[in-house]
């Protein structure tokens, strides 16, 4: 994992929650000879020493003009203003226009084939494909040509989660056709955030687990289809150093099974996203060096422990319990995804009636885009 509050202006967004996850994996897919002072200074914790807010779409297509006077631009600067005038300026519109058409000529996707055979043990063929994807800042995704994925991959469902926008700031060019779309924000701008793409029109769709200190941070989404509710959730981060592993651990966990239970009284329960905790030591690359980080503390693992108790399965490893290198998240430094220095972060958690209708659970490594990867969940559900 709506809430739509005034923007807080006061603090600077948070770092992207997933880079306590990180501390480990750099140090070791980096020798510090290779990294050097400077790189040892700006990844003695695990990440940069600093990270600025994403920038506004307009800022990156403006930053030379504006940043620079003519005369520090030099020949370039001469060059520009030849015949006697400056370049003119594009209007915002114009520059919109320019953006959503690169947006849709760009592609993450371009030439990879989607189509999978898979059946359930009692030979049924699936009717629900749903996506999952922290996509790590929607207008960088989209700039990327994170669209693409949907085309590609077309899924009935794709839950994205870290969308780093409030919902009035969405660009136009968010929706796609043939899908409906629904937003949940974050009070404070540039932070978490989630959303759903579905083709079918969910009978209902709400926001938040209904719990006033959880909902400002817009977690979670909940649409309700006629054979199961759907969830997408963007779980909170303890953070580096763990300041809110007992908020996470003895409060969040704990509210948002509660949660999932009581949906799981009425319908059957699918639910999805960036959960932050590697829940196996096969579920991360170094499990011995990271019993402390955020994401594989006791204390995470026993939380999830305690989700599946309650009648869930992780419907990755419920089919394939010894796989090892898979992975969802990789940290951008180091070389870790080439590597495959990384965490399985991303779930889809099925309540255990689901369990016959299951086809597949796959895990798409291949596409960029993000420090995360979609996967993919592949179910036939009965009519």
């Amino acid at each position: 994992m709506p809430p739509k509050k005034n923007v807080k202006t006061s603090k600077s967004p948070e770092k992207s929650e997933e880079q306590s996850t990180e501390q480990t994996a750099v140090v070791q897919a980096q020798s510090p000879k290779k990294r050097g002072k400077k790189a040892e200074k700006e990844t003695a914790d695990g990440e940069p020493t600093s990270k600025s807010p994403e920038k506004s779409e307009d800022q990156s297509a403006e930053q030379t003009a504006v940043a620079q006077s003519p005369k520090k631009r030099g020949k370039k600067a001469e060059k520009e203003t030849a015949d006697g005038e400056p370049p003119a300026k594009k209007s915002k519109s114009a520059k919109a226009e320019e953006k959503t058409k690169l947006r849709k000529e760009s592609s993450l996707t371009k030439g990879m084939d989607f189509s999978h055979d898979c059946q359930t043990t009692d030979g049924r063929k699936p009717n629900w494909k749903i996506a999952s994807w922290n996509i790590n800042g929607i207008r960088a995704w989209m700039d990327k040509g994170g669209l693409s994925y949907i085309a590609d991959e077309k899924p009935d469902i794709l839950c994205v989660q870290e969308t780093k926008c409030a919902q009035e700031d969405l660009p136009a060019d968010v929706k796609v056709d043939g899908y409906h779309d629904y937003w949940s924000s974050a009070e404070q701008a540039g932070y978490a955030g989630t959303g759903i793409y579905s083709k079918t029109k969910p009978i209902n769709v709400t926001y938040g687990l209904g719990i006033k200190k959880h909902d400002s941070e817009g977690r979670v989404i909940t649409a309700e289809y006629d054979k199961f509710f759907l969830v997408t959730a963007y779980v909170p981060n303890s953070g580096r150093g763990l300041p809110r592993l007992p908020y996470r651990s003895k409060e969040w966990d704990v509210d948002f099974r509660e949660y999932l239970n009581n949906l799981n009284k009425t319908k059957p329960v699918i639910m999805c996203g960036d959960l932050n905790v590697a829940h196996l030591e096969i579920d991360l690359a170094n499990p011995k060096t990271n019993k402390k980080t955020a994401g594989f503390t006791a204390e995470e693992r026993q939380g999830f422990t305690d989700l599946l108790a309650e009648g869930y399965i992780d419907s990755y490893r419920e089919l394939y319990p010894e796989t090892e290198g898979a992975y969802s998240f990789w940290t951008y430094m180091g070389n870790a995804r080439a590597k495959n220095v990384g965490w399985r972060l991303d779930y889809f958690v099925l309540s255990e009636r689901l369990k016959e209708d299951l086809c597949d659970s796959v895990i798409r490594k291949d596409v960029m885009g993000s420090d995360h990867c979609p996967i993919v969940l592949y179910m036939a559900l009965k009519e």
